[in-house]
């Protein structure tokens, strides 16, 4: 018997905004002060407090902010 796998609810109860890669599946993007963020399966997501990931991910056109 084949057992379903859960999906991850990525913003749940964190306050963390999720955004959609609309041109790779995988990547890793360098913000300004040399931290990294990793799409992963096509979404990245910007803790609540982490004004610069959110603002990077905003203005990006290749990200669409996911609900």
């Amino acid at each position: 018997m084949a057992i379903p796998k859960k999906k991850l609810d990525r913003s749940a109860g964190t306050g963390a905004a999720v955004f959609r890669d609309t041109l790779y599946t995988s990547r890793i993007l360098i913000l300004a002060d040399g931290r990294e963020l990793a799409v992963v399966q096509g979404t990245v997501s910007a803790p609540a407090g982490d004004s610069l990931a959110r603002d990077y991910l905003q203005q990006h056109p290749d990200f669409q902010p996911q609900e």
